[in-house]
């Protein structure tokens, strides 16, 4: 409706500059002299010849009289031509005076049409400056009008586009619905709720996966267990050499499926928000049998640990060991250097094999989850082991720290200490 009204407005404003511009045309080539008066003037002042001091002129037009010798003898106001060449020159009417039958001087009607025009042009110079003015008022009016309903909704939708990309999905589309694209941003707010839906739904799935991949994490832990028993049995009474190798071989195995069974498990858990690390004050005399627990195979010698008071979860302290030690183990199954001391506030714990270590560009992620070496090919592992025992160090106020050593693949533990030493 308004695009009609402004569409309107400019065309009547069109129509009335159009109209003033034919009105001055028409009037332009419809000056002509008025004859009759013309001939009133002349008639007049030949009847008033021989008086024309008592003349009298009835008609409105400015002339002037002269005699045949070219004086003037009469004259209706000042400025006006008083000889024949300055009337030729300002294109006046120059008639013929008689007397009794003789000519017997001039008359000199003034030709006011440069007045006139200046006039008519002005006035019409005028009327379309004000028709302009009124269109200039009806586009800048227009040009609000545009910017309101569609540049400012345009814009609008920019930012809601940007916050939606940003994965803000709570904070509607502001919108007019008598705006011209008030159904199209409804369209567009439709689109956010529906990706909140899906964003929502997405997240409770996953959630859900967690959950299961959790539970049977934990279940396949008990069958597991009672495998690895019977086999320890099985070692134990076996008859043979060749027996006890096989059984031996089952207890292995059983410990690489609880071994991964619980890095799963732990990653489930840890995504869930429910792998707790509570960490408290733990005797670094603890730490030796904690090495020693983690390095079953013994292929370390472990040094002397200072004596301090750290900040720890133990358990998870044990689990951060375990995973380091096994990966060794996997990987280089080489002799295990150990080296323990304070530095920086902390209590740090360097676990080096003689592997070879990784290359450089791999270093920063094998902390990140499934991820592994080049080294890791054939080799059984989910990539979870160094993922878990970072965030565990973390948690507990500590750092996992990974580099090329000398030999091989260098992990340092820093742990918190609590009061020092």
């Amino acid at each position: 409706m308004r695009d009609r009204i402004f569409t309107a407005g400019l065309l009547l404003a069109f129509a009335a500059e159009l109209a003033v511009l034919a009105s001055f045309t028409v009037r332009r080539n419809g000056d002509t002299q008025d004859t009759v008066a013309v001939n009133e003037i002349v008639q007049t002042v030949q009847r008033d010849w021989g008086a024309l001091g008592d003349h009298i002129d009835a008609t409105g037009f400015d002339y002037v009289v002269l005699d045949a010798d070219g004086t003037v003898l009469y004259r209706t106001g000042p400025g006006l031509s008083e000889s024949i060449n300055a009337a030729i020159a300002h294109k006046d009417t120059i008639l013929d005076i008689e007397s009794g039958g003789t000519r017997v001087g001039k008359l000199i009607i003034h030709n006011d049409d440069a007045m006139t025009f200046r006039e008519e042009t002005r006035a019409v110079v005028l009327a379309i400056a004000a028709v302009m003015l009124l269109q200039l008022g009806i586009c800048a009016g227009y040009a609000c009008y545009m910017r309101r309903t569609m540049v400012l909704p345009f814009r609008k939708l920019e930012q809601f586009a940007q916050r939606v990309a940003g994965g803000d999905l709570d904070i509607p589309l502001e919108m007019d619905r008598l705006n011209l694209f008030g159904a199209f941003t409804e369209s567009f707010d439709l689109m956010r709720s529906e990706l909140k839906k899906a964003r929502l739904a997405e997240a409770k799935a996953a959630s859900a996966k967690k959950e299961l991949v959790a539970k049977l994490s934990h279940d396949i832990k008990t069958p597991v267990a009672s495998i690895k028993a019977a086999s320890e049995v099985g070692t134990a009474l076996a008859a043979d050499d060749k027996s006890r190798r096989n059984y031996q071989q089952i207890v292995q195995k059983a410990d690489q499926i609880d071994t991964l069974v619980t890095d799963l498990f732990s990653a489930t858990l840890e995504e869930l928000h429910e792998l707790t690390v509570t960490p408290s004050d733990l005797d670094s005399g603890e730490l030796r049998s904690l090495l020693e627990n983690a390095d079953y195979l013994h292929r370390a010698v472990l040094p002397e640990v200072p004596a301090c008071l750290l900040f720890a979860d133990r358990l998870r302290l044990q689990q951060v060991f375990d995973n380091i030690f096994s990966n060794s183990y996997k990987y280089a199954g080489t002799k295990i250097d150990v080296s323990v001391g304070i530095e920086a506030g902390c209590l740090a714990v360097c676990v080096e094999d003689h592997g070879g270590g990784v290359a450089e560009s791999e270093l920063p992620r094998l902390k990140e989850r499934f991820k592994r070496g080049g080294n890791a090919g054939g080799i059984e592992g989910a990539g979870l082991g160094l993922f878990i025992a970072d965030h565990c160090m973390r948690e507990m106020g500590g750092r996992l720290l990974l580099e090329n050593g000398a030999s091989g693949l260098r992990v340092t533990v820093q742990i918190a200490l609590s009061h020092g030493i």
